[in-house]
């Protein structure tokens, strides 16, 4: 597929079957995260694989944080079903890929540039997936920067999750999509 096209034509899947995605699908996703522009060449990305049963931590996380907040509000909802509706947002996708900022100490690296960097990886890995026929959607929100998720996943000080990205097989034709016109976000300066 052409990179150019698959820029255009990638979609934010959310509606995944229950289909496995191979090992070797997901080693290419990560490859091509993997190979993202990065200042000072530091690579300062970090990529956790869940599948199958791997998908708890994640949805363990997901179930404590929303305890803590309702617990910190008072709200007297079911502990239990709390942790199934919760804990339920890990199984959305087959597979899922935290993905993390380890920033390099180095004094000439610039920390926003090693999200940047981290950033790149996640659009280089959404693309990948779609060109190799997969779906995928970069998921974010409250939760991911709670401190409860940066434990499940052991980040040390000053590392962050950047996204969560859900993979599978899409279940619906994507949608095709219409962008205003590039020009009218361009300012040419000559």
């Amino acid at each position: 597929m052409d990179v150019l096209d698959a820029i255009r034509e990638r979609r934010s899947v959310g509606l995944l079957a229950d289909e496995p995605v191979s090992k070797e699908q997901i080693e290419r996703i990560l490859e091509a995260g993997h190979w993202a522009p990065c200042h000072h060449l530091t690579e300062p990305w970090r990529f956790y694989v869940m599948l199958g049963e791997g998908r708890r931590v994640l949805a363990d996380a997901y179930a404590e944080i929303a305890l803590d907040q309702a617990r910190a509000a008072g709200t007297a909802e079911d502990e239990q079903n709390i942790r199934t509706k919760q804990g339920a947002k890990a199984y959305r996708a087959p597979a899922v890929i935290a993905v993390a900022v380890s920033p390099s100490d180095k004094p000439q690296v610039v920390r926003v540039e090693e999200f940047a960097a981290v950033h790149a990886a996640v659009q280089n890995m959404l693309l990948a997936a779609h060109a190799i026929g997969l779906g995928a959607i970069w998921r974010t929100g409250e939760p991911m920067y709670h401190p409860i998720m940066r434990k499940a996943f052991g980040l040390a000080e000053g590392e962050e999750l950047a996204a969560l990205l859900y993979v599978g097989v899409p279940k619906l034709p994507l949608p095709t999509k219409k962008r205003k016109p590039v020009q009218d976000k361009t300012v040419w300066i000559e």
